[in-house]
């Protein structure tokens, strides 16, 4: 094994690098293999020798000429090279001297001669020997500028490097500036570089010496660059621990004064700490963890960073309203007064507001009950949420939940990550200051789900009466009882809602408004609410009924009162503006007045008549109220091919085939020929194409319009419906009804056929929304179409056989 340790020796002068370059080398000459150094001409440097090979190679060649031929290895971690492991060009060597080292290993210091390139290699064993050729290195002629300058360069940036670096001594400038031949001083720097093997072995093989001192001088320059790199980051470093030392040093020092003075920050602040905790209400669990995180707060260091962490973690526990609750006003009276006072209608939720105060008032503690309030927007349920608060003497918090996406929204993060917060849960029942709120989740149905979890999941805990005494936040890491929290969550579509949320929550439908129900909210509310937030008085505008009634039929189409509002403000800007600009008016606003403020009216849902086979009018329920659907069906010579447009789902696709197979089967029934169906392709269509329908709801309808189409009967004026079918004839219940009804009264329907089943749907709905309709309920199909196809055929009726 051949290690080494470059160093820097004894120069040369130029005589003597004249006398070298001018001996003859031998033409066979033993190789020493090196592993981790070059040997380039005129240098001196010391080699242990550890291989068998190279020991027996050292004694023969030192016991008669001394001269060997160094080359290094390709690959130095190859224990025993063979000839292919060699670089080509290598150094002529003199062993200078041999010396015996104590642990019994030698060593040899040897000075390079000469350049050669290997020709062959003669022998292998019991060591390398090969046939090989000198390379003579060119004279450098320093008489011209640009040789004198690339020395000159080479010698200044070398000095530079001894100066700036720590590990070489000063001596080595003394050398450099003492070498004459240029040609020597380019092979000491370039042994004594500090890159890689590869790179001196590349200079070693530069023939021109010229290009071999460019080569240096590039070596050097990236080796400098590197030095100053490091001695920059070194000072910065150094800077950066002078400034800490000092930081702490001089804290150390205010520490110790402001506790001589008594004026600590930080023990001023775990002195207000205890203060706040003295007047707290909260179990000896709370108060145990409060004094264990108090006490790691003092021993901890100001400038760290879990120190701001551990301050707010303390604040959120002094924060929480634990135990302490607001006392409920028990007068039922006076709640029901303040529910009906705010909002209209809503019968069911205020009734079971005022059953839960019922019992409250004589049991004197029970758990709060989960409302989820289901209906279309704008019919009053975020509202409610702030009535209910003040009926009961509650603090009122809302949270909105559409578009959650993050689990650690719910239950929070772990105090482990930088930035850690409590849940939203926790939060507002900070910001509510008592632990028994009406709490609204607002929007429930629009939770969303991804890579941070699923929010819903973790709302089960919540909203889990038989979980929620003992709720875990994630930051807070206690138990926190919310089963006196009142939470009311409000939703427009069930569907979404995922089972397991659903069934922990009480479901109270809020149905629609009714055109007269929407004259009076715009009455008592929405008119008042505008002219005060625009500064106007009741003289300034008077809108009767028969014109909040146009405003209702002709510019809004909605369950709710949202565009009522929007309708009725834009009124109020309209008076608003003549009043500021000095025009006369009159308070009274006018029906010809609505179109010059709000345009033209948009088309109303209005029956289209019966004048025409297969169109029949169906009921249908939306995310925004009820409303109403022409199911149009035309015939035409084929095969018996059924089509269907009209943007449809899945679901009311097979309701189509279900009808069409229903009659083909049942054709003799209705006076028709089993045979046409198979004569004739039948195409049935729902208007409103760009809108997507869904659901089973239109499968009476879809039967009517088929067996008018093939009967060329008449459908029954003023008439709609709604219901499932089955392919044994029967007609299931279907929801929505309330909806449903308050559409078809805006259509100017007078009779609807449901399902038999649906009957206790209606008896639920207050009799001033079913005035002016009549109900046909049905068990089978077969009683849809006795009711509904006359016995009069449409004008130019076509011959169906």
């Amino acid at each position: 094994m051949i290690d080494h340790e470059p160093e820097f020796i004894p120069l040369i002068s130029e005589e003597e690098e004249n006398h070298m370059n001018s001996e003859d080398v031998p033409e066979i000459i033993p190789i020493l293999p090196l592993r981790n150094n070059v040997l380039f001409p005129g240098v001196v440097i010391p080699i242990t020798i550890g291989r068998d090979k190279s020991i027996k190679l050292i004694e023969d060649a030192f016991s008669t000429t001394k001269i060997i031929g160094v080359l290094t290895q390709v690959k130095s971690a190859i224990e025993d090279p063979g000839i292919n492991d060699f670089n080509r060009v290598g150094t002529v060597a003199q062993i200078i001297r041999k010396l015996k080292m104590p642990d019994g290993s030698t060593t040899i210091i040897i000075q390079g001669k000469k350049r050669f390139q290997i020709q062959s290699f003669v022998q292998e064993v019991p060591y390398f020997k090969a046939q090989i050729v000198g390379l003579v290195d060119e004279k450098l002629d320093l008489t011209v500028d640009k040789n004198k300058a690339l020395v000159s360069s080479m010698k200044d940036m070398a000095t530079r490097i001894i100066k700036e670096s720590p590990n070489i001594p000063t001596e080595a400038t003394f050398a450099i500036k003492n070498i004459e031949s240029p040609s020597f001083l380019v092979n000491f720097i370039a042994s004594n570089l500090s890159t890689e093997i590869e790179k001196k072995q590349q200079l070693l093989e530069i023939n021109s010496i010229t290009k071999r001192i460019e080569a240096v001088i590039e070596q050097l320059s990236y080796e400098l660059k590197m030095l100053t790199m490091k001695s920059e980051i070194q000072s910065k470093v150094k800077m950066d621990i002078d400034r800490q030392q000092r930081e702490y040093f001089l804290n150390q020092q205010m520490r110790t004064i402001q506790d001589e003075l008594g004026d600590n920050p930080v023990q001023n602040e775990i002195n207000e700490f205890e203060r706040r905790a003295k007047s707290k209400k909260w179990n000896e669990k709370v108060e145990k963890a409060f004094r264990k995180e108090l006490s790691k707060l003092s021993r901890m260091n100001p400038q760290g960073a879990e120190f701001s962490v551990q301050l707010n973690y303390i604040d959120m526990l002094l924060e929480l309203p634990w135990d302490e609750c607001s006392t409920d006003k028990f007068d039922l009276k006076k709640a029901s007064e303040i529910l009906e006072r705010d909002h209209f209608g809503l019968e069911k939720v205020k009734e079971r507001i005022l059953e839960y105060l019922a019992v409250l008032k004589l049991k004197g503690d029970m758990k709060s009950p989960i409302l989820c309030l289901y209906g279309p927007p704008g019919v009053g349920k975020t509202s409610l949420g702030k009535s209910v608060a003040e009926s009961i003497g509650r603090k009122y918090v809302r949270m909105s939940l559409g578009g959650l996406h993050d689990e650690a929204e719910i239950r929070g993060h772990r105090r482990t990550y930088i930035g850690a917060m409590p849940g939203r849960i926790l939060q507002n029942i900070k910001k509510a200051g008592t632990s028994n709120p009406v709490f609204v989740l607002d929007e429930i149905d629009k939770i969303g789900r991804d890579h941070h979890g699923d929010p819903s999941s973790a709302l089960l805990e919540v909203l889990d009466p038989e979980q929620n005494f003992a709720f875990n936040d994630n930051f807070v890491e206690l138990d926190y009882d919310l089963s006196k929290v009142l939470f009311i969550a409000t939703a427009n579509n069930l569907s979404t809602i995922q089972g397991p949320l659903r069934d922990r929550m009480e479901i109270i439908e809020v149905s629609g408004y009714t055109v007269e129900e929407k004259i009076e909210i715009a009455k008592r509310h929405l008119i008042p609410k505008q002219l005060e937030a625009h500064g106007r008085t009741k003289k300034s505008i008077s809108i009767s009924d028969s014109v909040l009634e146009r405003i209702v039929e002709e510019y809004t189409s909605e369950s709710g009162v949202r565009t009522l509002e929007k309708r009725i403000a834009k009124l109020v800007r309209y008076r608003a503006k003549q009043i500021a600009m000095n025009e006369k008016y009159t308070p009274a606003i006018n029906a010809q007045q609505l179109l010059a403020i709000l345009g033209p009216s948009h088309s109303k849902d209005k029956y289209i008549g019966n004048e025409f086979a297969g169109v029949v009018t169906g009921l249908a329920w939306t995310q925004v109220g009820g409303d109403i659907l022409y199911i149009e069906t035309s015939l035409s010579k084929g095969k018996g091919k059924l089509t269907l447009t009209g943007n449809l789902g899945d679901v009311m696709k097979e309701s189509a085939v279900l009808a069409h197979q229903f009659l083909k089967s049942h054709a003799e029934e209705f006076g028709l020929n089993a045979e046409v169906f198979d004569k004739y392709d039948v195409h049935i269509h729902v208007p409103e194409g760009a809108t997507p329908k869904d659901g089973p709801s239109a499968g009476i309808t879809m039967l009517t319009s088929i067996a008018s189409a093939f009967t060329q009967r008449k459908v029954k004026k003023f008439l709609a419906m709604t219901g499932e079918i089955t392919l044994r004839g029967s007609v299931l219940p279907v929801g929505g009804i309330k909806e449903k009804i308050l559409a078809a009264k805006r259509a100017n329907i007078k009779e609807i056929i449901l399902c038999e089943k649906n009957k206790k749907d209606i008896v639920d709905i207050e009799q001033s929304y079913l005035k002016g309709l009549t109900f046909h309920y049905v068990k089978t199909m077969k009683e849809v179409l006795d009711i509904a196809l006359l016995n009069q055929k449409v004008a130019n009726a076509k011959k169906i056989d």
